[in-house]
């Protein structure tokens, strides 16, 4: 597995959801729409979107 890093080619708005997805094996893109979904719920998920985006380090290339 990588680092979590956020890359900077892959991003849409931070690249914290394509970040996520290299980390884990997944698609940007099912990241993003799974993100949207849960912002259906009650929660917290744009304080923790906002949170991993200060957290989160730049990948360096």
């Amino acid at each position: 597995m990588t680092t979590l890093t956020r890359p900077q080619n892959q991003k849409v708005i931070a690249g914290v959801c394509a970040g996520l997805a290299t980390r884990y094996g997944w698609r940007p893109n099912t990241v993003r729409l799974l993100f949207v979904l849960s912002c259906l719920l009650p929660g917290p998920q744009f304080i923790v979107y906002l949170a991993l985006w200060v957290m989160m380090p730049k990948r360096p290339y």
